[in-house]
């Protein structure tokens, strides 16, 4: 397998461009990276990288040699999965990308539940709401919340994500619940900081009414949100995923129910290619499995009107 080995490294050294991030991501020392990929150039004789200050550059021979290894590899890939199949099961590594909130609270459960269901499939999860670079830094899939920008990973939809603005039953009794969007000037608005548009957008009829919260306390964190909410000090927009709970115990009360918000989406994005890893598709058909239907946190959709807003990540 050492051939295999050199040429895994050699893609990765092309996709990180630089030899301490390919080790760093495939969890070997820079040396034997460099290794490796010096013997693949003496083996075949050319020269694969050009080397400068900066990093490193395939050669037009490293070109080819990439485009021709990762089909070696997606075929070994295929291969293992259809072996595994006949096993009745999956195995290798699932490196998977999630969104912190949303992950802690419904999707570890579900990997959970995978991991009993295939004992040979090893998770590698990195819970954070950080925009990973999925074929850059070498993961699998990744679960996202938000209105998906175009680009040239595949996205499977699994369910639509609603976003409600609260307040808790004293702050409403001290301010009033506010009966139009623009109501909300008058009010302290939490402001979510986690995407680079913090506006709350409402449908009004046929048309878009646009606020920009104003108040004195912003968070990047839906959880940090909802107790300040909870605790009195203000309004929130904040996903159902994370108030339902608050919302049905009578911490938290739906405000401008008449007045959805756009919605928005639940993910999973892989990298190109027409080829599903087994490991893939097995995590997306456990999230359609859970979440395909009416999701978990919206059993009362009606009460807890209002949609998801554009990139909410929390």
């Amino acid at each position: 397998m050492s051939e295999l080995d050199d040429i895994r490294s050699f893609v990765a050294v092309v996709d990180a461009g630089g030899f301490g991030r390919a080790a760093h991501q495939l969890g070997l020392a820079k040396s034997i990276v460099s290794r490796r990929v010096a013997r693949l150039e003496a083996d075949l004789g050319t020269r694969l990288l050009s080397r400068t200050t900066r990093g490193v550059a395939p050669t037009e021979a490293g070109l080819e040699f990439k485009a021709r290894g990762e089909r070696i590899l997606a075929d070994l890939e295929e291969a293992r999965d259809a072996v595994a199949r006949q096993a009745d099961g999956v195995a290798g590594r699932l490196r998977l990308s999630m969104p912190l909130t949303f992950g802690i609270r419904h999707l570890a459960p579900v990997l959970a539940d995978l991991a009993v269901r295939h004992p040979r499939l090893r998770l590698d999860v990195e819970a954070s709401d950080r925009m990973v670079d999925l074929i850059g830094e070498r993961f699998d899939a990744a679960v996202r919340i938000g209105s998906l920008k175009d680009s040239s990973l595949v996205a499977r939809r699994i369910a639509t994500i609603h976003t409600v603005v609260v307040g808790s039953p004293a702050y409403l009794a001290r301010h009033g619940r506010p009966a139009l969007p623009a109501d909300l000037e008058a009010h302290e608005c939490l402001a979510y900081t986690g995407t680079a548009l913090p506006d709350w957008h409402f449908r009004v009829n046929r048309r878009i009414v646009t606020i920009r919260p104003s108040g004195r306390l912003r968070s990047d964190s839906g959880d940090t949100l909802t107790q300040w909410a909870e605790a009195g000090l203000g309004l929130a927009m904040v996903p159902t995923f994370i108030v339902s709970d608050a919302i049905a115990a009578g911490r938290l009360e739906a405000v401008l129910r008449d007045y959805p918000l756009p919605e928005t989406g639940l993910y999973v994005v892989r990298p190109p290619g027409a080829y599903v890893p087994g490991k893939v598709r097995v995590l997306i058909d456990s999230l359609v499995e859970t979440f395909g239907g009416e999701p978990t946190w919206d059993p009362c959709r009606g009460a807890l009107a209002g949609a998801a807003s554009e990139g909410a990540g929390i």
